[in-house]
C-alpha cells in the first residue's frame, strides 16, 4: 500500500530533549547534521541514525492530557497524513526528492522523556505495551536533505 504524507517538523538538539525545531537539515548516514546525542550507547549509530514519530499519535496524546508536543521525545522527524500503525520494522520511507529511509526497530522510551506525560510513565508509548503507539529508529539508505514540509511517501 503507496502513502503519501509531509514532515511536519524537524528536530535537533546538542544531546537530550527536547529536540529544537529547525526549517531543514541533511541527512547523513549516521543522521540529521547538528543532532547529537548524550547516551550514544542507546541512541544513534547506523542502524538508529533518525527516529520517528507521528503528529497524529502526538496529537491524541494531548488529548489524553499529556504535555507532549513534536520534539519533546526525541523524535528527528515527525510526520503527518500516513498511517503510523503501518509504519514497521522493515518499511521504507522517502523525505522529500532524496532520502530514502529503512524503519529497523521500535524505539524504547527512556527516563529523560517522562516529562512528555502527565504521569511521569513513557511506557505509554511502548510498542509492547501500546502497539501502534510507539517512535521508530530508522537506518539512512540515501542521504540528502530533508526540509519542512518535503513529501513522506511509504512503500
Amino acid at each position: 500500500m503507496n502513502q503519501t504524507g509531509h514532515v511536519f517538523q524537524i528536530n535537533i538538539s546538542e544531546g537530550g530533549v527536547p529536540k529544537r525545531a529547525v526549517q531543514s537539515s541533511q541527512v547523513e548516514t549516521l543522521g540529521l547534521t547538528g543532532d547529537k546525542h548524550q547516551d550514544v550507547v542507546h541512541h544513534g549509530g547506523p542502524d538508529k541514525a533518525i527516529v520517528l514519530y507521528s503528529l497524529e499519535k502526538i496529537l491524541a496524546l494531548q488529548q489524553e492530557g499529556h504535555p507532549i508536543y513534536p520534539g519533546s521525545t526525541g523524535e528527528n522527524v515527525t510526520i503527518t497524513g500516513v498511517d503510523w500503525e503501518s509504519i514497521v520494522p522493515g518499511k521504507r520511507i522517502h523525505l522529500g526528492r532524496n532520502v530514502v529511509l529503512e524503519i529497523t526497530v521500535y524505539t524504547k522510551p527512556c527516563q529523560t522523556i517522562v516529562g512528555s506525560f502527565a504521569d511521569g510513565d513513557s511506557n505509554r508509548i511502548l510498542e509492547t505495551q501500546h502497539p501502534g503507539w510507539s517512535r521508530v529508529s530508522a537506518r539512512v539508505l540515501q542521504t540528502g536533505e530533508v526540509r519542512i514540509g518535503d513529501s513522506v511517501h511509504i512503500d
